[in-house]
């Protein structure tokens, strides 16, 4: 399973560069779905409220304002569905849950909440596939285009590289596949593994508060 992925011919982007490409494949039309798997356990989100307010240690204030994104997020789902794309997203979690992670999920879930389609996989189940490399951190659009999303050494965003090989986007696409049919369905994880947590302590989270000892 994506064993041609790391020998792929691609193209680097910077950020608005990879922002802009994207825009245009999706907008152009006939793409049909995106398919988005997230594997990194620790990122930031710097200009996201929530993030910002998670990384400054107010859990309380970062969830209102990831539950403030609800109504933006419905409008975004609502456009892809008249567009006729139908947009997936597949979370690999490592246990112990980072607290990025748990940020995310609380993110997530307000996006399930509108239709979102997401689903978790527990990377333990999927070490028989990650014995030489993660499993790539993609977006991918139809099987035209894919893109593998890249993080500077602190995990701010940092662009992407830009596949269209045809052959290895729909194997890509294929694996994708292979991986949400092993996912969880993301409600049943949230609230088994999720829901019932404290809040993180974001002590030692890059970009997070620091705490005078």
């Amino acid at each position: 399973m994506f064993e041609s992925f790391a020998r792929g011919d691609s193209v680097r982007l910077d950020r608005p560069a990879y922002h802009a490409d994207l825009g245009r494949i999706y907008s152009g039309g006939g793409i049909g779905f995106l398919n988005k798997l997230e594997r990194g356990q620790h990122f930031q989100e710097r200009g996201f409220p929530s993030w910002e307010a998670f990384a400054a240690g107010d859990w309380e204030r970062a969830l209102t304002l990831a539950d403030e994104r609800r109504e933006e997020y419905a409008q975004e789902l609502d456009k892809a569905s008249r567009s006729g794309v139908r947009h997936r997203r597949l979370r690999i979690v490592e246990f112990p849950v980072t607290p990025y992670v748990q940020w995310e999920l609380h993110v997530l879930r307000v996006r399930v909440d509108v239709g979102d389609e997401i689903r978790v996989l527990d990377a333990g189940d999927i070490a028989d596939i990650e014995r030489t490399r993660p499993v790539p951190e993609v977006v991918v659009l139809g099987d035209e285009v894919m893109y593998e999303v890249v993080y500077d050494a602190e995990g701010n965003a940092d662009g992407a590289r830009r596949y269209d090989n045809r052959s290895l986007v729909r194997e890509t696409n294929a694996g994708f596949d292979a991986l949400w049919e092993r996912g969880e369905e993301f409600p049943a994880f949230f609230d088994r593994e999720i829901a019932g947590l404290a809040p993180p302590s974001v002590a030692g989270v890059p970009g997070g508060a620091r705490h005078t000892p």
